[in-house]
């Protein structure tokens, strides 16, 4: 009897032995930020001790962090019951997570008045009740867009997703652009012309920040930081511009976003040469987790974005939808708020179909640019409209030496356009970066380019219609 009580007591104490261990190497795992690999650990020990404060807010701050705020809610509202230290601030972390902003701002102001009463800083604190009535006032203002799919996709190569027409540019990211060895999470845009680009790059302080380059004569000039209104958050990354050329969107992570990267937009006003003050997009496209990489396609009416919000680990979520042509805004008061969260999270994309014709036009649109291959310069020298019927591709395809000596010359006359306009886009580049004193000086040769550039395209014109009715001469 005596030796079987020894050999139970020996039993319990390797169990503690046991458990004492996993709890310390869960804790080691928690303190250097792998939730992953302590998550499964805490959930066995939360489970053996349900009211364990600690095991609540390890656990819960675990599902947190990996993406799973709804499992996490429960555990972190008990961690606060049980008044575990600093289970306030992660619960309402928690709340604004979930779009439960009126909650988190509960929560900080709770947090804040526990600070104050142990004559803690709050300034912390008192940023993040601030950004939660942000966040709060931004909800009830979610625009009423269509968005007609959605494609989880690694990160890494997450631009496969973005199927946009050659006449809205190309994007790129940037290892592949500069063929870099160090891995730079950044993109690069460059317009249809193929003159210019826009892209992210680590600075000398470690953060990134968007510059542009022009092509002058076949070479890349030099990158220019673009103002310091856009690249004044901690990081400014994945740059789009509109065909109209002054139109961009962008992502940052600063005080203005709700969480992590949010997309902006801003434009160039020519008549200051300065960007205007950038403009938080809003919900549904910006969520308290990383969105970027913001494009609308003009020519197919069709728009994505990239999102992480509620993905596990290396993937991402690629929105499409049909842009507004003007914005249009939920009536949040009218709405239950249930409703109004989850159109600002987008939980279910049909309930955002309102038009079903514009929806299934949109997903005809969508899947023409997945079926369509790309054109290779193997095959396609240029693209040149003779007529309705007629498009050539390459100097064989003119049926006499008279049309392929016009069209020579047209060629020519279209190399020295995109020349000269390429020179015009450097100068006024330089223009809106010069000083006051200098501005003076660039004017006339601006001026002296635009004029050369309309007097080519006018001979640009003329040419392409000596090309195309001596061919259809031919035709006879």
């Amino acid at each position: 009897m005596k030796k079987r009580y020894i050999l139970l007591l020996l039993f319990c104490l390797t169990l503690v032995g046991v458990s004492a261990q996993t709890l310390e190497e869960a804790r080691a795992f928690y303190n250097q930020g792998q939730y992953e690999k302590a998550k499964p650990i805490f959930q066995k020990l939360v489970k053996t001790q349900p009211a364990n404060g600690n095991y609540n807010l390890w656990y819960g701050v675990c599902c947190l962090e990996t993406g799973e705020p709804e499992v996490a809610l429960k555990y972190l509202e008990t961690a606060v019951k049980r008044r575990v230290p600093s289970g306030q601030l992660y619960l309402a972390r928690n709340y604004n997570d979930l779009y439960r902003f009126e909650d988190a701002i509960k929560c900080y102001e709770d947090y804040i008045s526990d600070l104050a009463k142990r004559k803690r800083p709050t300034a912390e604190a008192e940023k993040l009740l601030e950004k939660s009535k942000a966040n709060f006032r931004m909800l009830k203002g979610v625009e009423e867009v269509c968005i007609i799919d959605s494609i989880v996709i690694d990160k890494g190569r997450f631009l496969e997703a973005y199927k946009i027409s050659p006449e809205s540019g190309k994007l790129f990211m940037y290892n592949d652009f500069f063929q870099n060895e160090a891995e730079v999470e950044a993109t690069v845009y460059e317009t249809e012309l193929g003159n210019k680009i826009y892209y992210g790059e680590r600075q000398p302080d470690g953060k990134l920040s968007i510059l542009s380059r022009n092509k002058m004569q076949g070479e890349w000039g030099k990158g220019s930081l673009l103002p310091s209104s856009i690249n004044d958050s901690i990081n400014a990354n994945y740059p789009y511009v509109l065909t109209d050329g002054i139109t961009i969107y962008y992502a940052a992570d600063g005080e203005n976003s709700i969480g992590g990267y949010d997309i902006f937009v801003t434009r160039y006003n020519t008549n200051t040469n300065t960007y205007l003050t950038p403009e938080n997009v809003g919900m549904p496209f910006n969520s308290p987790y990383n969105d970027y990489m913001f494009v609308i396609d003009e020519y197919n009416n069709l728009g994505w974005f990239a999102s992480d919000r509620y993905q596990p680990e290396g993937k991402v979520c690629i929105y499409v939808f049909i842009p507004n042509s003007s914005k249009r805004v939920y009536n949040y008061e009218a709405m239950d708020p249930k409703k109004a969260i989850g159109l600002a999270r987008i939980h279910s994309l049909k309930d955002t179909w309102t038009d079903q014709d514009a929806v299934a036009d949109a997903k005809h649109r969508l899947q023409a640019a997945f079926d369509e291959k790309p054109q290779t310069t193997k095959s396609h020298e240029f693209e040149f409209v003779i007529d309705d019927q007629n498009t050539y591709y390459q100097q064989s395809d003119f049926k006499s030496p008279q049309v392929k000596k016009l069209f020579g010359k047209y060629l020519q006359l279209e190399k020295a356009f995109k020349e000269q306009q390429n020179k015009l886009e450097e100068q006024r580049s330089l223009y809106s970066r010069a000083k006051e004193s200098d501005k003076a000086k660039l004017a006339p040769a601006i001026l002296d380019l635009e004029k050369q550039i309309q007097q080519l395209s006018g001979e640009l014109e003329k040419a392409a219609i000596e090309v195309r009715n001596t061919e259809k001469q031919s035709f006879k």
